[in-house]
């Protein structure tokens, strides 16, 4: 048997996240004596020259400044490893590979909830009163839409007034993103940083992005209702501290400073490990009983 071939004799970076996702960036991957190989430049982790326990791991994170070999690629299919390009800190998603961990449960799990119309819409009402603080006994999802629209509307109002920024509203125009204030512009990247967070989330657990419970036409419907759970407690704070500061400072682009502010907060949050722990919650299928 080839030395290491096992990932594990000369492993350096501890497999402790039990979401088993490994950070990756400004570096190398490839392979060495059937052992992933990592040849850091400084960055997520210290200069060096690691071994990965590729077995042990559900999920490599590949930031900027990075290279992987074919033969790395191989490996990680070969074991189940999925791995996903990602911008700092989880703020862009990629791509993400269709493998991911040795079971199917939470997936399966997710189509029953979803093909069933009561408890599709329970599992919305479920998420609705995640984000909102109190069930709903509406059982109408167009009505539930109507007073999570209200909701939200109101909480733009109350965040901006917070960070001391004047509010006109919810302002987006496709075809000139440019032209809206530095609120909502700051709106729309982070929205799309949050997003790619949720996106690496679902990957990891293989669950299954098209079938949404509150979204339902993007094929990536369920990733928007796991974003959405984070609305007022990550997109929005972010948003608009970032704004905040661009009314005093036109150095840097409104998306670069969005990027930085939310590398820091999912950081400092662990968003993508609770948007895990969020969907386990939400599709954890019923314990079988025992014989």
């Amino acid at each position: 048997m080839l030395n290491g071939r096992l990932g594990l004799e000369t492993a350096r970076i501890p497999h402790a996240d039990r979401h088993g996702l490994i950070w990756l960036d400004r570096g190398t991957l490839t392979v060495e004596d059937g052992c992933l190989r990592f040849v850091s430049a400084g960055g997520a982790i210290d200069v060096g020259d690691y071994r990965i326990p590729h077995q042990a791991v559900s999920m490599v994170l590949l930031g900027p400044g990075s290279s992987v070999s074919h033969d790395a690629l191989r490996l990680m299919a070969r074991h189940g490893t999925a791995m996903a390009a990602v911008g700092t800190d989880g703020v862009r998603c990629y791509t993400a590979p269709p493998l991911g961990p040795d079971r199917s449960d939470l997936a399966r799990h997710q189509a029953v909830l979803w093909a069933d119309p009561k408890k599709r819409l329970d599992t919305a009402r479920r998420m609705y009163a995640w984000r909102l603080g109190e069930v709903f006994p509406h059982r109408d999802i167009a009505v539930l839409r109507g007073i999570e629209g209200a909701r939200v509307k109101e909480s733009y109002k109350l965040i901006a007034e917070r960070f001391g920024l004047r509010w006109a509203g919810r302002r987006y125009d496709r075809a000139s993103p440019n032209a809206a204030d530095e609120a909502n512009q700051a709106l729309n990247h982070a929205a799309t940083a949050v997003q790619a967070a949720a996106a690496i989330a679902v990957a990891a657990l293989s669950a299954l992005p098209q079938l949404g419970f509150i979204h339902e036409d993007s094929d990536q419907s369920f990733v928007l209702d796991i974003a959405d759970l984070f609305r007022e407690s990550v997109t929005l704070p972010i948003a608009f501290a970032v704004a905040k500061h661009a009314q005093n400072n036109q150095a840097d682009p409104i998306d670069r400073l969005v990027r930085i502010q939310a590398s820091r907060t999912f950081r400092k949050l662990a968003l993508i490990p609770s948007m895990i722990d969020k969907i386990k919650e939400l599709l954890a299928p019923p314990e079988k009983p025992t014989l």
